[in-house]
Formats: C-alpha cells, sequence, structure tokens
C-alpha cells in the first residue's frame, strides 16, 4: 500500500507521465519532445528542491542528473544501432530523473535498472507474441540473423545504424515505450506494493 500513499507522489507523477508517453509511443510510435522535456526537467527540480529541504524524497539534484544519465546510458547503444527511436530513451531519462530524486542515489540507480530489466524482458515477450500472431517465423529469423551479422561485420556503429534504417520498412515495429512503462510500473509495484 505504501505506493498509493500521499508522501508517494512523485512516483505517482512520474507513473502518469510514462502511461502518456507508452500511450502515445503505441498510437503514433513516436515518443514527444514535448512530454519527455518536461519530465526530465521536472526530476531536475524536485531533486533540486530537495537539496533545499522543500521537496519529498532522499535524492537531490545530483541524483537526479545520475538516474537521468544513466536511463540514458542503458538504452543508448540500442538507439545508437537504429533499435529504438529517442523517445523511448528520453522517456527513461525522465523517469531515471524523478526516480534517482525521490528514492536517492544508491536505491534509485537500482530501481533504474530493475525496471530497464523489466522493461527489456516484457518487451521480449511482447516480441515473441507479435511473431507468433504474425507467423512469419523465417522472416523474423532472418533479420535477427542480419543484425546480428552486422554487428560483427560493420566498420562502426553508424554502419550498422544505416544498414538497421534500410532495413526498417520490412520490419514489424514495436512501440517499446510500452514494454518500457509496463517494465518500470511494474517493478515499482513488485518493490513497494500498492
Amino acid at each position: 500500500m505504501r505506493l498509493l500513499t500521499v508522501e508517494y507522489w512523485p512516483v505517482h507523477v512520474i507513473c502518469v507521465g510514462m502511461i502518456a508517453a507508452a500511450v502515445i509511443d503505441w498510437w503514433k510510435y513516436k515518443v514527444p519532445n514535448k512530454l519527455t522535456f518536461p519530465l526530465i526537467i521536472s526530476g531536475w527540480l524536485l531533486g533540486l528542491a530537495n537539496n533545499f529541504g522543500l521537496g519529498a524524497g532522499e535524492g537531490g539534484i545530483g541524483a537526479a542528473l545520475a538516474g537521468t544519465f544513466l536511463g540514458m546510458g542503458l538504452l543508448l547503444p540500442v538507439y545508437a544501432i537504429g533499435g529504438m527511436g529517442a523517445g523511448d530513451v528520453k522517456m527513461t531519462m525522465g523517469f531515471g530523473s524523478w526516480i534517482g530524486a525521490f528514492f536517492g542515489l544508491a536505491e534509485g540507480m537500482w530501481i533504474i535498472v530493475y525496471a530497464f530489466c523489466a522493461g527489456t524482458i516484457v518487451g521480449g515477450i511482447i516480441a515473441l507474441g507479435m511473431i507468433m500472431v504474425r507467423g512469419n517465423y523465417r522472416h523474423n529469423v532472418m533479420h535477427v540473423r542480419e543484425i546480428v551479422g552486422d554487428m560483427f561485420t560493420s566498420t562502426g556503429i553508424g554502419d550498422v545504424a544505416d544498414k538497421a534504417n534500410k532495413r526498417r520498412p520490412r520490419w514489424h515495429r514495436l512501440p517499446y515505450g510500452v514494454p518500457l512503462c509496463i517494465g518500470f510500473l511494474g517493478c515499482l509495484i513488485f518493490l513497494y506494493g500498492l
């Protein structure tokens, strides 16, 4: 029942932001900057307010910044090779900003890592479900083989991204904001209960 208490209002704010980002990503395959940048910056402001004893939570601006950069660092490699959009990365940065500001450096960073892992697992499950429903097993195996092959045969990250962008019209797209949101919210519920 801890997550539903008033003291956890910053967690409520980031949960609403994550749900909004997931819905928009599902609808438009894009998470807009109008949502992600305010989430990131408001998390920093919460951390700054905490430094002066005016906010809510354990972390200050340092923890909010660390959470932001951890969120970016976890998804940047996948973004760099064309595996997801920049909006998904910024969405995770906003989550990291608020979680770092509220839970503090030590606890907040673990929550971000656990939530990322949960989102990755959920994304894999959804992708497998999409493959099963569509039934194009050989087509999907061929894509995976090409992607893995690109990692070993390309001249650099830019080359991998270029090859991924050329294949993009043939992909079955997964709005990755959805599994990230499910993973993040599921992790918070698992760790802190409703």
